[in-house]
């Protein structure tokens, strides 16, 4: 007994070293032993084990985790002899010191480990209640409240919620009055499970952790707890850390703050353990910092790391070391300074370190973490093979989604869905268009956890890169999905601003400037201004000093911006772009960042080929030199879908080579766009396949290879319709695409002639042609083209394929290639139906509307190309025929057709007086009386169908053989009338209307009061109707007219001033009654307000605009009359052969 006594005294020593004296205490308890046995004293000998294990448990020298085997063991021992019949309060006490053991073990599996403390803790409990032993009852659930926080089995949001009971349990016994020890402790744990738990909201969580973790200060002093203060303060830090509320910044700081406080009583030599794991939290708090220079940051960070690991080394403490390798492998990752590609191979390496320990059976959760850092660094990896790097990446996601699900750990899973997402969007391998809407499809799954409210920043961050993937989308509509990417972008700036999120910030500005440069809708001029300021906003942060990558990422985008410029001198803009290139040559370099340095040179020697400054031939060569260059990266089996963007780049440039044999040169321009074409096939990347078919098309036609030209130039007209029919963002984008192919058209058409096949040419003509207006018509009467029944499938087709188009365009259908291939069915099917009954668009046929026409009518159908005047002249028996301008004609209308335009804009008397001189020199250019000798002289009616700009000028009253004493006018040569159409489709669709009636009418009269002889004409009209509706002066107003059931009536007629857009032609209009405003508004709208005269603003609200009138119902309506100025004009300046104007909208 008395080696036992001693061992107590020694326990207890206040004086001499404790490490020593736990020593003595251990020897003389062992000694005690020998004594003490079980079978001679068995209570003394399970008090001796138990008092043994404590020992051990607080032994400083030996090996950490042996000493917690022996804990272990003697108090397994001591539990054969306290059973809880026998000795209830020795056996709860041991299985509750039992349970601390299992809670702190090294060996073993960790998961075993804490269900075995659980278990004692458990069981203790037994004996421990509330009623009997109220202390230590607390004190058995504040441990088990510990071990549900650490538990790896089971739910994880279960067990948090199960030590959160724990510790309140706790919290009812443990008072700051009564035990103020023990409630700081107990507030200090139950502080940490707020930061942790899954349920609730995050930010309301966070917030509770705070305010207990501050509550336990009041306790937890630096004078009277030193050591639980500097634990309570390194809490608190992490706490902040993760902190949802506040600004980010500044809680990083307080962060840093209180781990430094921590660091002045938690040394390297007084608590070396936990001064090593409060350096990983400084180091992790560096590594998140906002302000300061972030380049520094992330050193402090990584050498704080490299601290830690001093203590925290394998042999010792296995779990932190694996913990802190992570941490170390994520700041190599985000590391600036220092070679970018060995940061990330420095990365890979540790955080394969960190995997040795992090195994799925041993540490599922933590083994799922740096699974999904791993896959981060190798979807950035600059080394070894991209493609390869990415599957990597794409695997060891779906490995940490094995432990990472939606149920267990929501916000984990989050997170690497996001991950995912993005390696499928930059994915090489696999089908380009697939990866990209399973990146869709991942980062919307994200969504549904990272919500606004609860995780704004990770919100923000997963809606910048759900951008990312819809600017680079193939499927759907491509107009709405750059839409739905500037969208995104700028809900991301909602959280990431300049001052508080500077870097994020920047990079969002960098992809909502990408998403401008490319966007469809809208003016293209402005939108290239807006995506150049994006660029120079990133610029603000993204410095050569302190982001020299994503500084040179944001100048190669500036450069993109100023090549493609609209406004400002065309030959400065394009000197920019070349300096930004250079400029970002100077980061992207062949060694440190390959696949950026070729992307550069891929766009410089694009300026290269559009420069207008310095020798032609020159920049020409200097363009093929960077292509070259380009291709040491860009290679078919690497990255062939770049490979193939700079095979057609350099097509383009050898197109136009200077040097060497012209011959040579578009042979090599040949071949570089068939190997363009080996991956840009129609399947893949259709509208990439469209421009390089294209390209060939150019090619072949210039070597008079007119066959192989004819079928380029067919397959991508069949390509570009085939894209027309999935756009569903409305008509300003289908417009638009037919301004950009309007050119192969043309193209075709002179292929066509070549080959003598001018049925085929006006085939083309017209498919080119008022495609908008004809599918709008089509939609409008339909009843009246087709049959019921066939109405009734169109239909049908119709709402099938938007509910389609609506599943790709937002990610909803289960197999989205499958679909697709479905809408195509469903579109051939609904034309091949619809072309039965009125072929239009691609499938109009000119012998089947030929058949239709008039035996005395004639058609001059007009054709406006680059280099010539074609005019078409149709009758209903003869052969189609055409007359073809010389080049000179074609000069001679354009400048002609500007100084008709410039005399009618700024000089209208002098265009007055000069209209009939100006119409003579017109006929002259035009040749109309050489057109008219092929039209048969029992023709009296006359149809013409004029081209772009040649709808604004009054064709029927140009002059007729001029040069003899019969001149006369065109419209007096055809007694049966002179008339227009847009199109011979259109034609064709009016002449299929039943509108026999012709007895009521609706008329504006002089809604603004100050037009002479309108009454008078009105009037006049109003006679030949029985009823008519006439809303005169002040009762002409936009709310008259939508109240009025225009269904009814036969003939409207409008007699008012009109006004047509030039910059906005939906905004033209008729001007009612109540339209002008009396005070001028002191910022107009320039959309709402319009300035028709000096001293005159219209309220376009309240005029029929265009947009207006293509809604109004006139069903029965058989002839509109526009009896006002301005009516006759469309807008010209689009290429895109639309007819828009005010008549397009009856």
């Amino acid at each position: 007994m008395t080696q036992y006594n001693l061992a107590i005294a020694y326990g207890d020593r206040i004086k001499g070293d404790k490490a020593d004296n736990i020593e003595k205490e251990i020897a003389a308890l062992t000694a005690a032993l020998t004594v003490l046995t079980r079978e001679a004293l068995p209570q003394n000998w399970a008090t001796t084990q138990n008092n043994l294990a404590i020992a051990y448990y607080f032994r400083i020298k030996g090996d950490k985790a042996d000493n917690i085997e022996q804990v272990i063991a003697a108090f397994i021992a001591a539990l054969t002899v306290y059973t809880p019949e026998a000795l209830p309060l020795d056996w709860a006490g041991t299985q509750n010191n039992l349970g601390l053991a299992y809670s702190d073990r090294i060996k073993g599996d960790r998961a075993d480990n804490i269900e075995n403390a659980i278990a004692a803790y458990t069981a203790a409990l037994t004996i421990y209640t509330r009623e009997a032993l109220p202390q230590y009852w607390a004190a058995t659930q504040n441990n088990l409240g510990n071990a549900y926080r650490d538990r790896i089995r089971g739910d994880k949001a279960e067990n948090l919620a199960m030590a959160i009971a724990c510790f309140q349990k706790a919290l009812k016994v443990y008072s700051f009055d009564t035990f103020p020890y023990e409630w700081a402790t107990t507030q200090n744990n139950l502080g940490l499970a707020y930061s942790h738990t899954i349920r609730g909201d995050k930010a309301e969580n966070l917030e509770l952790a705070i305010a207990c973790l501050q509550e336990v200060l009041l306790v937890y002093t630096v004078n009277a707890f030193p050591y639980e203060w500097a634990r309570t303060l390194n809490n608190l830090g992490t706490a902040y850390c993760e902190r949802i509320r506040g600004e980010r910044a500044e809680n990083l700081e307080v962060v840093i703050s209180y781990y430094q406080e921590a660091l002045t009583v938690f040394t390297f030599d007084d608590f070396p353990y936990e001064w090593a794991r409060t350096l990983n939290n400084l180091a992790n708090a560096y590594r998140e910092k906002i302000r300061g220079d972030n380049a520094e940051n992330l050193e402090l960070a990584i050498a704080y790391y490299q601290e830690a690991l001093k203590v925290i080394i394998f042999e010792a403490f296995p779990v932190d070391w694996a913990q802190t390798q992570n941490n170390l492998a994520t700041a190599y990752s985000s590391r600036i300074r220092g070679d970018k590609a060995e940061n990330l191979e420095l990365a890979i390496t540790t955080y394969q370190e960190a995997l040795k320990v992090r195994t799925f059976e041993a540490f599922p959760v933590d083994w799922a973490q740096t699974q999904n850092n791993l896959a981060t660094a190798y979807s950035s990896r600059i080394r070894r093979d991209k493609a390869e790097n990415l599957e990597l990446a794409i695997t060891t996601y779906q490995e940490a989604l094995k432990v990472r699900t939606f149920e267990a750990f929501p916000v984990d899973w989050a997170q690497t869905q996001n991950n995912l997402a993005t390696a499928y969007s930059s994915r090489i391998r696999g089908d380009k268009a697939e990866n990209l809407e399973l990146a869709i499809a991942a980062y919307q799954e994200a969504l549904k956890v990272r919500i606004f409210e609860a995780f704004p920043i990770e919100w923000a961050g997963t809606q910048n890169n759900l951008g990312l993937a819809y600017s680079d989308r193939i499927r759907g509509d491509k107009a709405e999905n750059l839409e739905l990417a500037s969208g995104c972008f700028q809900k991301a700036l909602k959280v990431y601003t300049f001052d508080t999120f500077p870097y994020e910030w920047a990079g969002t500005q960098n992809n909502l400037g990408l998403a401008y440069s490319d966007r469809i809708r809208g003016d293209k001029a402005e939108n290239l201004e807006l995506a150049s300021g994006c660029f120079q906003k990133a610029l603000k942060v993204y410095t050569f000093d302190t982001f020299p990558y994503e500084w040179a990422g944001t100048q190669n985008n500036l450069g993109l911006a100023y090549s493609d410029r609209i406004r400002g001198d065309k030959a400065e803009n394009l000197e920019l772009a070349i300096s930004c290139y250079q400029e970002a040559l100077k980061i992207r370099n062949f060694h440190a960042f390959p696949i950026d340095w070729a992307t550069t040179q891929n766009n410089l020697a694009n300026a290269y080929i559009c420069r207008i400054r310095e020798e032609r031939e020159g920049n020409l060569e200097l363009a093929i030199s960077c292509y070259q260059e380009a291709f040491k990266i860009r290679t078919f089996e690497a990255f062939p879908g770049d490979w193939a963007q700079t095979q057609n780049n350099l097509a383009f440039a050898y197109r136009n080579r200077i040097r060497g044999e012209r011959a040579d040169n578009l042979e090599r321009a040949i071949t570089a766009y068939q190997e363009a074409l080996k991956v840009r096939s129609f399947d893949t990347f259709p509208q990439d396949h469209a421009f390089s078919l294209w390209g060939l098309g150019i090619v072949y036609q210039s070597t008079s290879k007119l066959i192989l030209a004819d079928n380029a130039f067919k397959s991508t007209i069949d390509t570009v319709e085939s894209l027309r029919e999935e756009i569903v963002s409305g008509e300003e984008s289908k417009r638009k695409q037919a301004e950009k192919f309007n050119e192969v058209y043309s193209r075709m058409v002179k292929v066509c002639l070549k080959l003598n096949k001018t049925t085929e040419a006006i085939e083309y003509v017209e498919r080119s042609k008022t495609r908008n207006l004809v599918e709008q018509i089509l939609e409008r009467d339909s009843k009246t083209f087709f049959p019921p029944e066939v109405v009734t499938q169109l239909e049908t087709y119709r709402d099938e394929i938007a509910v389609g188009q609506y599943q790709i365009q937002n990610g909803k259908a289960e197999n989205p290639q499958q679909l697709a291939q479905r809408l195509q069915q469903l579109r051939q099917q609904r034309n091949e139906l619809q072309n039965r009954y009125l072929p239009v668009g691609y499938g109009f046929k000119f012998d089947s509307f030929q058949r239709t026409l008039d035996e005395r009518a004639a058609i001059i159908e007009w054709y406006i190309l680059g280099d010539k005047i074609l005019a078409f002249i149709v009758t209903k028996r003869g052969e189609l025929t055409v007359w073809q301008s010389q080049p000179e004609d074609r000069e001679a209308l354009r400048n002609w057709a500007n100084q008709y335009l410039k005399n009618y804009r700024n000089q209208k008397d002098q265009w007055l007086n000069t209209l009939e001189e100006s119409l003579k020199e017109l006929a002259s250019i035009l040749h109309i009386d050489e057109i008219l000798t092929q039209i048969p002289k029992h023709c009296d009616k006359l149809i013409l169908i004029p081209h772009r700009f040649l709808h604004l000028f009054p064709l029927h009253a140009i002059p007729v053989n001029q040069n003899s004493e019969n001149s006369r006018c065109l419209l007096d040569v055809f007694a049966g009338g002179v008339s227009y159409a847009p199109s011979c489709q259109l034609l064709q669709q009016v002449q299929k209307r039943k509108r026999p009636d012709f007895q009521s009418l609706f008329a504006i009269q002089n809604p603004t009061g100050d037009l002479n002889y309108t009454d008078l004409e009105v009037q006049v009209i109003q006679s030949y109707f029985n009823p008519a509706n006439v809303l005169k002066k002040t009762a002409a107003t936009l709310t008259a007219i939508n109240n009025s059931d225009l269904n009814t009536y036969h003939c409207t007629h409008f007699s008012c001033h009109g006004y047509f857009n030039l910059t906005n032609a939906s905004k033209s209009a008729l001007i009612l009654a109540n339209a002008p405003v009396a005070d001028t508004p002191t910022k107009p709208d320039s959309e709402r307000y319009l300035d028709v005269r000096l001293g005159e603003t219209h309220d376009l609200e309240k005029c029929l605009t265009l947009d207006k009138i293509f809604a109004l119902k006139l069903e029965k309506c058989r002839l509109v009359t526009l009896s006002a100025c301005e009516t006759g004009l469309i807008d010209f300046t689009n290429t895109s052969d639309e007819y828009i104007g005010l008549p397009s909208g009856f």
